[in-house]
Protein backbone atom coordinates (compact mmCIF):
# COMPACT_ATOMS: atom_id res chain seq x y z
CA UNK A 1 0.00 0.00 0.00
CA UNK A 2 1.29 3.58 -1.18
CA UNK A 3 0.16 6.91 1.25
CA UNK A 4 -0.97 8.01 -2.35
CA UNK A 5 -3.64 5.30 -2.35
CA UNK A 6 -4.83 5.55 1.03
CA UNK A 7 -5.38 9.38 0.73
CA UNK A 8 -6.90 8.35 -2.84
CA UNK A 9 -9.32 5.70 -1.34
CA UNK A 10 -10.21 7.72 1.50
CA UNK A 11 -11.23 11.31 -0.47
CA UNK A 12 -13.74 9.45 -1.74
CA UNK A 13 -17.23 10.38 0.49
CA UNK A 14 -18.95 6.94 -0.52
CA UNK A 15 -15.77 5.11 0.66
CA UNK A 16 -15.71 6.89 4.01
CA UNK A 17 -18.76 6.30 4.42
CA UNK A 18 -18.09 2.32 3.85
CA UNK A 19 -14.80 2.56 6.16
CA UNK A 20 -17.34 4.02 8.92
CA UNK A 21 -19.92 0.79 8.61
CA UNK A 22 -16.39 -1.22 8.54
CA UNK A 23 -15.88 0.45 11.74
CA UNK A 24 -18.79 -1.14 13.50
CA UNK A 25 -18.31 -5.14 12.24
CA UNK A 26 -17.40 -6.73 9.16
CA UNK A 27 -20.64 -6.79 6.65
CA UNK A 28 -21.43 -8.55 3.50
CA UNK A 29 -21.49 -7.18 0.77
CA UNK A 30 -25.39 -6.84 0.01
CA UNK A 31 -25.53 -4.88 3.67
CA UNK A 32 -23.13 -2.41 2.14
CA UNK A 33 -24.79 -1.87 -0.81
CA UNK A 34 -28.28 -1.26 1.16
CA UNK A 35 -26.48 1.27 3.92
CA UNK A 36 -24.73 2.92 1.03
CA UNK A 37 -27.93 3.10 -1.11
CA UNK A 38 -25.33 2.26 -4.10
CA UNK A 39 -25.88 -0.07 -7.14
CA UNK A 40 -23.85 -3.54 -6.03
CA UNK A 41 -21.33 -2.48 -8.95
CA UNK A 42 -20.92 0.85 -8.04
CA UNK A 43 -19.95 -0.65 -4.20
CA UNK A 44 -18.31 -3.54 -5.64
CA UNK A 45 -15.90 -0.86 -7.22
CA UNK A 46 -15.63 1.18 -4.65
CA UNK A 47 -14.63 -1.82 -2.25
CA UNK A 48 -12.21 -3.19 -4.72
CA UNK A 49 -10.22 0.16 -4.80
CA UNK A 50 -10.48 0.13 -0.38
CA UNK A 51 -9.02 -3.66 -1.01
CA UNK A 52 -6.10 -2.16 -2.91
CA UNK A 53 -5.47 0.57 -0.69
CA UNK A 54 -5.06 -2.51 1.87
CA UNK A 55 -8.09 -0.33 4.22
CA UNK A 56 -10.20 -3.38 3.67
CA UNK A 57 -10.09 -7.56 3.70
CA UNK A 58 -12.63 -9.82 2.26
CA UNK A 59 -13.07 -13.05 3.47
CA UNK A 60 -15.66 -15.86 1.28
CA UNK A 61 -18.15 -17.39 3.83
CA UNK A 62 -20.19 -19.53 1.55
CA UNK A 63 -21.94 -17.41 -1.01
CA UNK A 64 -21.22 -14.34 0.47
CA UNK A 65 -17.77 -12.09 0.01
CA UNK A 66 -17.73 -10.37 3.84
CA UNK A 67 -15.23 -6.94 4.06
CA UNK A 68 -13.74 -6.39 7.80
CA UNK A 69 -11.39 -3.02 7.83
CA UNK A 70 -7.62 -3.88 8.36
CA UNK A 71 -6.29 -1.93 11.16
CA UNK A 72 -2.44 -1.59 10.17
CA UNK A 73 -3.27 1.48 7.24
CA UNK A 74 -5.33 3.31 9.81
CA UNK A 75 -2.66 3.07 12.02
CA UNK A 76 -0.56 4.44 9.77
CA UNK A 77 -2.06 7.43 9.06
CA UNK A 78 -2.81 7.97 12.89
CA UNK A 79 0.80 8.04 13.38
CA UNK A 80 1.50 10.32 10.34
CA UNK A 81 -1.46 12.77 11.64
CA UNK A 82 0.21 12.96 15.46
CA UNK A 83 1.91 15.88 15.22
CA UNK A 84 -0.85 17.62 13.30
CA UNK A 85 -3.22 16.69 16.15
CA UNK A 86 -0.61 18.12 18.92
CA UNK A 87 -0.65 21.30 17.00
CA UNK A 88 -4.97 21.47 16.44
CA UNK A 89 -5.25 20.40 20.13
CA UNK A 90 -2.88 23.42 20.91
CA UNK A 91 -4.39 25.83 19.08
CA UNK A 92 -8.31 24.12 20.65
CA UNK A 93 -6.96 24.73 24.22
CA UNK A 94 -6.02 28.40 23.23
CA UNK A 95 -9.53 28.62 22.07
CA UNK A 96 -11.26 26.58 24.67
CA UNK A 97 -9.33 28.90 27.27
CA UNK A 98 -10.59 32.10 25.02
CA UNK A 99 -14.25 30.92 24.86
CA UNK A 100 -14.56 30.24 29.21
CA UNK A 101 -13.02 34.03 29.67
CA UNK A 102 -16.12 35.26 27.04
CA UNK A 103 -18.11 33.63 28.31
CA UNK A 104 -17.31 34.62 32.42
CA UNK A 105 -16.85 37.79 31.53
CA UNK A 106 -20.49 37.75 29.70
CA UNK A 107 -21.90 36.28 32.67
CA UNK A 108 -20.34 39.03 34.70
CA UNK A 109 -21.73 41.92 32.63
CA UNK A 110 -25.22 40.15 32.48
CA UNK A 111 -25.44 40.14 36.38
CA UNK A 112 -24.23 43.82 36.56
CA UNK A 113 -26.57 44.66 34.17
CA UNK A 114 -29.71 43.09 35.66
CA UNK A 115 -28.96 44.53 38.67
CA UNK A 116 -28.73 48.01 37.35
CA UNK A 117 -31.86 47.48 35.47
CA UNK A 118 -33.88 46.83 38.41
CA UNK A 119 -33.08 49.52 40.40
CA UNK A 120 -31.76 46.78 42.78
CA UNK A 121 -28.42 48.19 44.94
CA UNK A 122 -26.81 45.59 47.19
CA UNK A 123 -27.13 48.09 50.35
CA UNK A 124 -30.79 48.71 50.16
CA UNK A 125 -33.14 47.21 52.52
CA UNK A 126 -36.38 45.61 53.01
CA UNK A 127 -38.43 49.29 53.72
CA UNK A 128 -39.90 49.08 57.44
CA UNK A 129 -43.59 48.52 57.91
CA UNK A 130 -45.28 51.88 58.59
CA UNK A 131 -45.86 52.76 62.16
CA UNK A 132 -48.93 52.04 63.17
CA UNK A 133 -51.70 54.59 65.53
Amino acid sequence: MSDASLWTALADPHRRAIVGLLLERPRPVGEIVEACGLSQPSTSKHLKVLRDAGLVRVRQDAQRRVYALDPAPIAELDAWLAPYRKLWNTSLDALGRRLDETATASATAAASATGTATGESSDEADPAPSPKD
